[in-house]
């Protein structure tokens, strides 16, 4: 299987949403039911360069994220209910550490680590989520 079938059958399970931050727009894999959260990004070998996903907790938490079963170094930024980003953390392969929000977040959004840095999105910038394709 190649590597574009690979990504096209993983996102079949999970719908697309667009995000837009500092003038720039990704289209992200979007877990939003307890199921697809709970499953995120596990299990797959590699994650193309502008791949990555989007949690949607549907209420402000303290979230946790861990990696048991993702073999793909990522980092997370997890995002409050306004828009901001809050915090950015990575998180090593494979591990089941607990990765917290210090603060209540609406959301999390993982993407393969150093992606934030290389981007140039940190913390305070403000994420724009737009409909689920």
């Amino acid at each position: 299987m190649t590597n574009l079938a690979t990504a096209e059958a993983s996102t079949k399970e999970f719908p697309l949403v667009m995000v837009q931050v500092n003038q720039q727009s990704f289209s992200l894999e979007y877990a939003h039911s307890r199921q697809q959260r709970a499953q995120g990004l596990m299990h797959r070998q590699q994650l193309c360069e502008e791949c990555g996903m989007l949690f949607n907790f549907q209420r402000n938490k303290r979230a946790q994220m861990w990696m048991k079963n993702t073999y793909i170094p990522l980092d997370v930024a997890f995002i409050r209910e306004d828009g901001s980003i809050s915090e950015i953390h990575s998180m090593q392969a494979n591990t089941a550490k607990l990765t917290k929000s210090r603060y209540s977040v609406f959301y999390a959004w993982e993407m393969n680590q150093g992606w934030f840095a290389k981007n140039a999105i940190k913390v305070g910038d403000i994420v724009t989520i737009n409909a689920v394709e």
